[in-house]
């Protein structure tokens, strides 16, 4: 526990078994920051919200979304104040209400705030493909929150260097540190990440069905998977639906929902990541790295891991890049390059090393309060 005043934890509502990528790095911040600050560690739940009804899109663009409301931001303050909170950790950018009302009602408090991913950029997409009034409502709620979350904090904490860079371009101010995506340790105990060869070789996709993860995919499908020389399978919550749709062309499985990710992941020679849009981090590359497997993908899925990517994979840009790299059998690192994979993880990606990267950001001087009203 480092030696500090209390520090108080808003988040989103944890899930016991967070099985996406914001949940997961949620549950790990929490987890990192509970150990760090110990019995000085104090935490507010947001609970789950949607938004539906004209009062909601109204109070959406005011900062109520994704939980906060009036009351419950009071609720948080009151927290605050009851208990000398001196360090405010904000898990995420559309939270930027709650942002601003603490540095209004309490200037001297040290805010720091989690972007998971460049919320603007992330929804602009969403925007793109379903092109609805509903999609467009949540992009500028989300932007207005990030706004305030942008000017309020007294420490911005990105994941790569792109969202801070994009950060600045919209807002005018960029991150005060980098974190990268990092991931709890799921490979059981007393398991190699050198498996077995299995009777069938085989490449993974894993993701849950949000945009860019279907549009990918579907790519991939059209383009790809009948002329590679090993079958794919397509494992993630959601893809039952588009069973038809993704093994139309053959040499695809969808697999969908599963149990436990761990025997997929130790099973595969290789996971392909063709991803052409997004923010952040994508999880499906350090998820891949806790298990010892190279990835084979497109430049957007190694955005935050360049400093890795010569150990990591291959970036791919053409059809006929991701055919060469699935026939190439050094790109199989099944049996190959698990162990020093699995290092890179370990040292990068892990609980330990984002439980060490928070604790130095916490202990960081601040910069000195952004004035203005936004």
């Amino acid at each position: 526990m480092i030696d500090c005043k209390n520090l108080l934890l808003i988040t989103n509502s944890l899930q016991k078994s967070p099985s996406g990528g914001r949940e997961l790095l949620c549950k790990l911040n929490h987890d990192a920051l509970r150990s760090v600050f110990g019995d000085q560690f104090f935490l507010n739940e947001l609970p789950s919200n949607s938004i539906s009804g004209i009062v909601a899109y109204f109070n959406s663009f005011r900062g109520y979304i994704d939980g906060l409301t009036k009351d419950t931001i009071g609720v948080a303050l009151q927290v605050v104040h009851d208990n000398n909170i001196k360090k405010v950790f904000v898990d995420g950018s559309n939270l930027g209400g709650f942002v601003k009302a603490v540095k209004e009602r309490f200037p001297n408090v040290e805010i720091t705030t989690f972007f998971h991913n460049v919320e603007v950029r992330f929804f602009l997409g969403s925007v793109r493909q379903t092109k609805s009034p509903k999609a467009l409502a949540v992009l500028l709620a989300n932007y207005l929150a990030e706004r305030k979350a942008v000017h309020y904090s007294d420490k911005i904490v990105c994941l790569n260097k792109r969202d801070s860079s994009l950060l600045k371009k919209l807002y005018g101010r960029g991150a005060t540190h980098i974190s990268p995506m990092a991931l709890q340790d799921k490979l059981p105990s007393g398991h190699s990440v050198v498996c077995v060869p299995p009777k069938e070789k085989y490449a993974l996709f894993v993701g849950g069905t949000f945009y860019a993860n279907r549009q990918g995919i579907e790519w991939f499908v059209a383009n790809v998977a009948a002329k590679a020389a090993i079958k794919t399978y397509v494992v993630g919550k959601g893809f039952e639906a588009l069973k038809a749709r993704l093994e139309r062309n053959g040499n695809v499985e969808v697999v969908g929902s599963v149990d436990s990710l761990v025997p997929w992941y130790l099973g595969a020679h290789v996971i392909i990541a063709p991803i052409f849009d997004g923010s952040g981090m994508k999880t499906k590359v350090a998820e891949a790295l806790m298990f010892g497997r190279r990835v084979i993908g497109t430049a957007e899925a190694f955005v935050g891991y360049e400093a890795h990517i010569a150990d990591v994979g291959l970036v791919c840009r053409t059809v006929d890049d991701f055919i060469a790299a699935i026939r190439d059998e050094s790109q199989l690192s099944c049996m190959k390059d698990s162990s020093a994979l699995r290092d890179i993880y370990e040292n990068n990606y892990s609980y330990e090393a984002a439980r060490h990267r928070l604790s130095q950001i916490i202990e960081a001087p601040y910069p000195p309060t952004q004035g203005g009203g936004v």
